[in-house]
């Protein structure tokens, strides 16, 4: 069994919505072939937690507005460290940066397949590593000047 064109299609969709609100490293993986409560996972990344809100609320807009699509649940929105938005076919995990390498959420659905997402949205991968080591080197910097 693979991911159904509906799934890819809202799974494309919110990728470029997160791709839009500058997500980093977004991913989707086909998992219907070891879960039977969804079709597919994407995952995306934010430096902080406001930006983690604002992804989400992109992607539940876009969808919306765009496929008709309404998120069954909604959760993690209090901390905003991780928020899952669950459209019984796709679910959409934004995660703090912090959260995602903890988690390492890529680790378990490594064996399942990728899907193929829109180019500004590959275009993410690596934006976390990039934007650890501009901090790194910002707080050395400061880190520096107080001396």
């Amino acid at each position: 069994m693979t991911a159904t064109d509906r799934s890819i299609e809202l799974i494309s969709a919110a990728a470029q919505a997160a791709a839009d609100k500058l997500a980093h490293d977004i991913i989707a993986y086909d998992v219907s072939d070891v879960l039977s409560i969804t079709d597919a996972f994407l995952l995306a990344s934010a430096p902080n937690d406001r930006q983690v809100k604002s992804i989400v609320d992109e992607i539940e807009e876009r969808l919306n507005k765009e496929l008709g699509a309404k998120p069954v649940r909604r959760e993690g929105d209090r901390d905003a460290r991780w928020i899952l938005l669950d459209y019984v076919d796709i679910v959409v995990h934004v995660q703090h940066s912090e959260e995602r390498v903890f988690y390492a959420l890529e680790r378990l659905w490594k064996d399942c397949p990728e899907l193929d997402l829109p180019v500004e949205a590959k275009a993410t991968r690596g934006k976390a590593a990039e934007h650890a080591k501009l901090q790194a080197e910002e707080d050395a910097s400061e880190f520096g000047e107080v001396r």
